[in-house]
């Protein structure tokens, strides 16, 4: 049984990665296929085709229908994806990820012709119960693949909202109010981001070599 209740109105990081830390997203196509999921099964009724809905209308076209969950911030990588949600609707968080998680999975499944989980069990959720949290979460989200210093392909297979945030991409996918509010322009959150960013890695660093050390001893 889950041990997180979620409430309307309230905020939580949900995160999962690939079972066996596999690669969930293998080529930038299945990337862009699981944010059009994000977007579509976002709805509180159930869809038709995912497949039919993508070439009669344009991405976003259901939100006049009602949604299920808020994202205030995602990122997807190569084996692991984070979101920052608020939940709408009552149980809209378990119902949201459970359509995500079995349509992207059947998708998965066809295209590269396999059977059986593509996630490690169940998603995780943690209660975002302070401003202050939700702020150095909202940076850690939107830089991730940066946090964990990712390079070569695994730094161009990812995806985050990072853009909205920075003023960069003028699309509104997520509700960044809660964060921006307090912040006097994107410029400003650009500079918080960088700065924590830098705090991440180096608390990182710290908890690695404590590890080492540990290890040894």
């Amino acid at each position: 049984m889950r041990k997180t209740l979620f409430a309307a109105g309230e905020y939580y990081h949900i995160y999962n990665r690939g079972t066996d830390k596999r690669d969930v997203f293998l080529c930038k196509e299945d990337m862009e296929r699981f944010f059009l999921c994000m977007n579509e099964f976002n709805v509180l009724e159930p869809i038709g085709s995912l497949f039919e809905l993508q070439y009669r209308k344009p991405l976003g076209g259901l939100a006049s229908k009602g949604q299920l969950v808020e994202f205030v911030a995602y990122c997807l990588n190569q084996n692991h994806y984070h979101f920052i949600l608020k939940q709408i609707e009552e149980k809209g968080i378990e119902k949201f990820m459970q359509r995500l998680g079995t349509g992207y999975t059947m998708y998965f499944n066809e295209k590269y012709e396999r059977n059986g989980g593509l996630f490690q069990g169940p998603y995780k959720a943690k209660h975002v119960s302070t401003d202050e949290y939700l702020l150095h979460l909202s940076v850690y989200i939107n830089l991730n693949h940066e946090a964990h210093q990712l390079g070569g392909l695994a730094s161009k297979l990812s995806m985050s909202s990072k853009e909205e945030y920075f003023g960069i991409e003028t699309t509104n996918f997520c509700k960044k109010d809660i964060v921006l509010k307090r912040f006097s322009s994107n410029t400003d959150y650009m500079v918080f981001s960088r700065n924590t960013l830098k705090d991440i890695i180096k608390r990182k660093e710290d908890e690695k070599d404590l590890r080492e050390v540990l290890l040894e001893a």
